[in-house]
Parts: structure tokens; sequence; C-alpha cells
């Protein structure tokens, strides 16, 4: 049967180190699990209650295309709570998860051959969806000297009809301060092209809070998710913010293609919100955790990273053990039996000499995997 070209995208490579860390796990090997960025907690109990208790009085049918009206009144006040911030929640959009926001704003904004900026290192699967859409990812090198984000320079020759920005960024975790947002959505701007900003590590933040692109325009797409701050990866929901005169064509768009987010995910959603306590008793292990791995990382080789602003992540610079960090990760689940993700996902043009270190499980975890990581780097001569 035939192909599409559209279909020929890269494997999403931290999906395939789950898989091996998981037959390795089936074999009878206990693994670390430093390649995943997914929280290790559940979803909070408000969220499980609320759909118990829902569970019993609702059918859990259809919602309407852009979500529960309840929910996304209670998004559009934590925009007040967070970044005081009036929004219209009829700008909110609920979505199965941001990946479902990525499609949607892709297709509302941009037209076959279409050319969108992202920064490398950058979430691989941007990349991949622009590609299976006919759009050409534009990878922007990113510097050292910029925290790894991009700045207007990196694009200021180029002819691209939308810029994608992270922060925090995965895999670097660093963020873009107010001014550097503010710069990049005026040279986006006047260019005439569209700004996307992908916040869905809001929230998982350490020493200042991130800036959300609405702070500086209403003329942007914003999107996030309950999987990272709110610890619900796999109840897929998440929510998209758009101008109020893009709202129409997002819900039809949303109307064909997913005709609504999942109920019960909605409604785990708007329980989880207020579930404060728990979600910062969350955020006080990966403190715990971050502070960990920029101590113990340099003592055991890793010592080439940027420390992370927010997210759970540390991305290091292994080029001067290899230059191929697919096979080094493989060794280091084989021998060691920790996971971690080869670079390559995040750059195709540097990512051969980086890795990324996920440290969104728990302490002791994290402790461990340090020990097994010395051990492994003590081996190989490296210490």
């Amino acid at each position: 049967m035939r192909n599409s070209t559209r279909s020929a995208v890269d494997p999403f490579i931290v999906m395939d180190v789950m898989e091996a860390a998981r037959q390795a796990e089936a074999a009878g090997r206990r693994i670390i699990h430093m390649e995943v960025g997914q929280p290790g907690t559940a979803a909070p109990e408000g969220a499980r209650h609320a759909v118990t208790k829902a569970m019993e009085q609702d059918a859990m049918g259809y919602t309407v295309a852009l979500g529960l009206p309840a929910l996304r009144k209670r998004i559009a006040q934590l925009y007040g709570e967070w970044y005081g911030v009036d929004l219209n929640p009829e700008r909110v959009v609920v979505t199965s998860g941001s990946s479902a926001g990525f499609l949607l704003a892709f297709t509302a904004l941009f037209d076959a051959g279409d050319r969108v900026a992202i920064g490398a290192p950058g979430y691989p699967s941007y990349r991949q969806i622009l590609k299976a859409l006919s759009l050409q990812p534009i990878d922007l090198q990113t510097s050292e000297a910029n925290r790894l984000q991009p700045v207007p320079d990196d694009f200021a020759e180029m002819d691209v009809q939308g810029l994608m920005v992270a922060s925090p960024a995965n895999p670097t975790g660093t963020m873009l301060d107010r001014g550097a947002m503010a710069a990049l959505i005026e040279a986006t701007h006047a260019k005439g092209a569209a700004f996307i900003s992908d916040e869905i590590y809001h929230g998982v933040e350490y020493e200042a809070k991130a800036v959300t692109a609405l702070e500086i325009t209403d003329e942007c797409y914003v999107i996030n998710s309950f999987s990272k701050y709110f610890s619900m990866t796999g109840w897929r929901i998440g929510w998209m913010v758009v101008p109020q005169d893009h709202v129409r064509k997002v819900e039809r768009l949303a109307q064909n293609m997913f005709i609504c987010a999942p109920h019960v995910s909605q409604i785990a959603a708007l329980g989880a919100m207020d579930s404060h306590t728990e979600l910062q008793a969350n955020m006080d292990v990966y403190r715990a955790n971050r502070q960990l791995l920029i101590e113990g990382l340099p003592k055991i080789g890793f010592d080439r990273f940027a420390p992370p602003d927010g997210a759970f992540y540390v991305y290091v610079d292994v080029s001067r053990y290899t230059q191929d960090s697919r096979s080094f990760a493989r060794d280091i689940l084989d021998e060691a039996g920790v996971a971690v993700t080869p670079g390559l996902d995040f750059d195709p043009v540097r990512g051969g000499g980086t890795l990324r270190f996920s440290y969104a499980r728990s302490t002791e975890d994290m402790q461990e995997g340090l020990a097994r990581l010395g051990a492994f780097m003590r081996k190989r001569g490296f210490l």
C-alpha cells in the first residue's frame, strides 16, 4: 500500500529508551528512570476525588469542543493568580494534552510549506508534528551564551512564518525573562509571523516565576498542560489560549479533529487546580532533586550544563566522552541500569554529544542513579 511522505517522521527516541528500560525490568532488573519527563507522583487527590464522585453521577458523554465551561473559567482564573493577567475564559481551549494543542495551533496558523522556527535543542515532537503537517521546521542553533534559548539574531535574516519557544525549556530547563520574551515577540511580529509559547512547565520553577507571553501580548498562542506541575501525564489533558478572533477557527478544527478532550480528564483537571498543598509538596521533591544533581553530576564527570531554572531536567554536554549519545545512553542502561535520554532527540546537529537527565522521580532514586552513574564513569576510566 502507498505511503505519504508526511508520515516519514523520526522516532521519539525517549520513548524507545522507555521501551528498552521496560524490557530490562521485565527481565528482572531494577532500572532507575532518569529518561522520561514524567512526575513519579499520581494525579492530586482532589483530581481523583472529583472523578470518583462524577462517575457515580454523570454519564461522561461528549463535552462541547472548547471544553467544560467551568474548567475554562478556572484556567482563566489561574492566569490572574499566577501572573496578574485578566484573561477572558472565552479564549481558553481545552485540549487532549499539549500534543493536541500543537496540532491545532500549527493547523490554525500555517499553510503547507510554511517555515516555523524552533530552538535547538528543543522538544523533538515540535519538529515531527510540523513535518507531518507538510510544514518546514527551521532549527535555530542556540548558543550557550544565551543559555540555549533563541534570541532575535538567530532568525533575523530568515524567512519564517512562525516562531515557537518554550520557557522553561525541554531539555535544558532554562527560562526566558520578560525582556528576552518581549524581544522575541517583537521580532516575530515585525516579520508578520505567528508567535507560539509552550508553557507546559510553568509552575515547575525554582528561583523566579516563569513569564507567560500573555503578560506581553494577546497576539500569540499559548499552550499548556496538566501533565507536569499538576502531575497528570497519562490523563492527556491540556489547554491553549488564543486571540479572541481565533477562537471560532480553533473551535471548528477541534470539533472535527477531536470532538472534545476526554470528559473524565476535564473533571480531574478541575479537581486538581485547587490541590495547592499537595502540588507544592511535589515541588519540594523536585527542588531537592535539582540540588542533588547540580551538586552531584559534576563530581562524576558530568559538569558541563546550565543550571535549570525550571522543569526537571539537566542537559549535559558529554562531547568529551562521545559523539554518539544514543549508544552512550544504551551503554549506561545496559551496564549501570540507569535510563537517560540521548541528546539526538532534541538536537539532530549537536545532540550526539549531549544527554538529558530527568529528576522527576523520588529523591532516593536520584541518589541511587548518581551512585550507579559514578560507578559507570569510573569503570570507563573517565574519573
